[in-house]
C-alpha cells in the first residue's frame, strides 16, 4: 500500500516536564462551572464531526455553516477520512474529520449548540454509535479539563479511537504554536502527548488500510489519492503558450486533443485559457471564458470523460465560478489567491477542490530578479505556501480540498526547480511544523516541457523535452508526488507505473 510517499513524520517526544510554560496544566475540575460558563474570552476548541447516513459530505458542509452560524469561528480543518463504523458494525461507513476553532461560548453552551445543530439536521435518539446524520463531539476545550453529567473534556473514548485521534493529530503542528496545544499534549493519557498516543494506536501506519482511509471529495466521489499517481493532462486553449500554443484552439481540436489523452491514461484534463508563460500579457476574464466556455462545454459531453475529472487552470474568480457552474470538477490556481481577492470566498461557495499553486508576482513579473530570491527554496516554498493555504482555510475551504503545487518553473531559476524536485520530502516536513492536515495534503507537481530542462538538457525546443520530463516525473513521483501535470501522458504514464510498482514493493519491505 502507497502512503503518500511517507512512512510518517519524524516527532519529538512532548513530555510533560519538558514543556516550558506551566500554566498549560492549570485545569479546571470541579462540579460547578459558573465562572467558566459565565465567561466571555474566546476558548479555542477541537469539535469530531462523523456522518454515515444521507449525503455524508453535505451533512459536513451544513454542519460548518451552522457551527459559523452559532458562534465558532473555524480555523483549521483536519484531513477527510472514510471509516469503518465501530462498536455497531452492522451500518454504513463513516465520513470522519476534526476541526479547531475559536469561540466565546462556555463548555456547556457549545455542547447544547452542537446537539442544536444536530437535532436540526435530523439526528434523532436511536441506537448508541448507531447511524446519524451528524454526529459531533468536543475533543478540547480551551486549556481546561472538564468533568460534569453531561461532558467530559477531553472527550473519555478519544484515546481508543482512530477515526477520532487520525483527524486531531491532522490539527496539530510538529511545532506546539501556542500554550493552548500544549495543555492538550499534557492531557494525553500518554506522559509523552498526543503524538505518542496517536504512535501507539499505530499511527500513519494505520491510514489506507481497511476502516481507515484518507480522502479527498472530488465530483460525485472519494478520490483515496494514496492508491496511485493520477496524471494530469494539459489541454492550453491559448495562442501563445510556451509548449503548444494555438495548437488546439478550435473546439473540434481540443476536443480531439482531450480523447487521445484520455485513451492514452490520462486520469484529469486540465483546461487554461490564460497563458502563464514568463512575461505573458494577461487577458480579462471575460475574453478567459470566451476561449475556455465552448470547449469545456464540448468536453463535458465526450463519453469517453465518464469517470474523468476537469480542472480549470484559472486565478480569476469569475471564471472558476463560471467553469465550476458548467461542471468542472477542480480550481487550479497559480497564484494561489494572490492575483483575486475573491478567489477564497468563491471556492469555499463553490465546494470544490482547490489547488493552490506557489507563486512570486505573476507571470509578467515572477522571474524578475527580487522574485527568484531564496536562501532555502525548499523551506521557503513551504512556508508561503502555508500562508496562502491558511488563509484559504479562514475563508472557508477546508483543508481536505486543497492539493499543494510547489510551483515548478513559476518564481524559480534552473537550479531552484532541482531542488524542489530534490527535496519533495523537505517541502512536506517544513509544511507538517505548521499543519500536518496541509503536509498531507495530495501534492501535485509539474515540470512538462519547461525551460529548466531545456537548459539542462541542451534541448531549445520545448517538444523536444518529453524524455527530460518523463527524468522529472520519475524523480517526483518517487519524492512524494501524488499528482503529475504534463502533455505526453503515453510516456508519463509508463514512466509513474514503473514508480508506483516501486513505491508499492518499498511499502511492503
Amino acid at each position: 500500500m502507497r502512503m503518500n510517499g511517507l512512512l510518517g513524520f519524524p516527532v519529538k517526544c512532548m513530555c510533560r516536564r519538558s514543556l516550558k510554560n506551566k500554566a498549560a496544566y492549570q485545569f479546571l475540575v470541579q462540579k460547578s462551572y459558573t465562572t467558566l460558563e459565565t465567561h466571555s474570552q474566546q476558548q479555542e476548541v477541537v469539535i469530531a464531526l462523523g456522518s454515515n447516513v444521507g449525503d455524508r459530505l453535505s451533512n459536513f458542509n451544513e454542519a460548518l455553516r451552522l457551527m459559523k452560524k452559532s458562534g465558532i469561528q473555524i480555523i483549521r480543518h483536519g484531513c477527510l477520512y472514510e471509516t469503518a463504523p465501530a462498536y455497531v458494525t452492522d451500518q454504513p461507513q463513516f465520513l470522519n474529520s476534526a476541526v479547531r476553532g475559536v469561540t466565546s461560548l462556555g463548555p456547556h453552551e457549545l455542547l447544547q449548540q452542537l446537539k442544536n445543530i444536530e437535532k436540526d439536521m435530523g439526528r434523532t435518539a436511536g441506537i448508541r454509535y448507531g447511524p446519524r446524520p451528524i454526529d459531533m463531539d468536543i475533543l478540547f476545550y480551551g486549556k481546561f479539563m472538564i468533568r460534569s453529567d453531561t461532558l467530559t473534556v477531553p472527550h473519555e473514548r478519544l484515546w481508543e479511537r482512530p477515526f477520532v485521534m487520525a483527524p486531531l493529530i491532522d490539527l496539530l503542528g510538529l511545532e506546539i504554536d501556542n500554550d493552548t496545544v500544549a495543555s492538550w499534549h499534557a492531557l494525553s493519557v500518554n506522559s509523552c502527548g498526543l503524538y505518542e498516543s496517536w504512535k501507539k494506536l499505530g499511527g500513519e501506519l494505520l491510514i489506507g488500510k481497511e476502516g481507515l482511509k484518507r480522502v479527498l471529495p472530488v465530483g460525485n466521489r472519494l478520490w483515496d489519492w494514496s492508491k496511485q499517481t493520477s496524471i494530469m493532462g494539459i489541454l492550453n486553449l491559448t495562442p501563445d503558450s510556451f509548449s503548444d500554443g494555438g495548437i488546439h484552439q478550435s473546439v473540434n481540436s481540443a476536443v480531439s486533443h482531450v480523447r487521445s489523452m484520455i485513451m492514452e491514461g490520462a486520469d484529469i484534463i486540465d483546461l487554461g485559457a490564460q497563458s502563464t508563460r514568463p512575461s505573458a500579457t494577461l487577458i480579462s476574464p471575460q475574453e478567459e471564458l470566451s476561449r475556455l466556455l465552448p470547449v469545456l462545454e464540448a468536453v463535458l459531453a465526450m463519453p469517453e470523460m465518464e469517470g474523468k475529472l476537469i480542472s480549470v487552470d484559472t486565478f480569476y474568480s469569475d471564471v472558476a465560478r463560471e467553469a465550476v457552474k458548467k461542471g468542472a470538477h477542480l480550481v487550479n490556481d497559480v497564484s494561489a489567491g494572490k492575483l483575486d481577492s475573491e478567489m477564497f470566498k468563491v471556492v469555499a461557495e463553490l465546494e470544490v477542490p482547490y489547488i493552490a499553486m506557489h507563486m512570486r508576482g505573476d507571470p509578467s513579473t515572477m522571474q524578475n530578479k527580487e522574485n527568484v530570491q531564496y536562501k532555502n527554496v525548499c523551506k521557503e516554498i513551504a512556508s508561503e505556501l502555508y500562508s496562502r493555504v491558511n488563509e484559504a482555510e479562514t475563508s472557508g475551504i477546508p483543508a481536505w480540498r486543497m492539493i499543494i503545487d510547489p510551483g515548478i518553473g513559476f518564481s524559480k531559476t534552473t537550479d531552484h526547480n532541482v531542488d524542489i524536485l530534490a527535496g519533495l520530502p523537505a517541502i512536506r516536513d517544513e509544511l507538517a511544523k505548521n499543519s500536518l492536515a496541509v503536509a498531507h495534503a495530495p501534492l501535485l507537481i509539474g515540470p512538462s516541457r519547461k525551460k529548466f530542462l531545456g537548459e539542462i538538457c541542451q534541448r531549445p525546443v520545448a517538444l523536444e523535452r518529453d524524455p527530460a520530463t518523463v527524468a522529472s516525473v520519475t524523480a517526483g513521483i518517487l519524492g512524494g508526488a501524488n499528482i503529475i501535470r504534463v502533455h505526453n501522458v503515453r510516456d508519463n504514464r509508463d514512466a509513474m507505473k514503473i514508480c508506483d510498482a516501486i513505491l508499492k514493493r518499498r511499502y511492503v519491505s
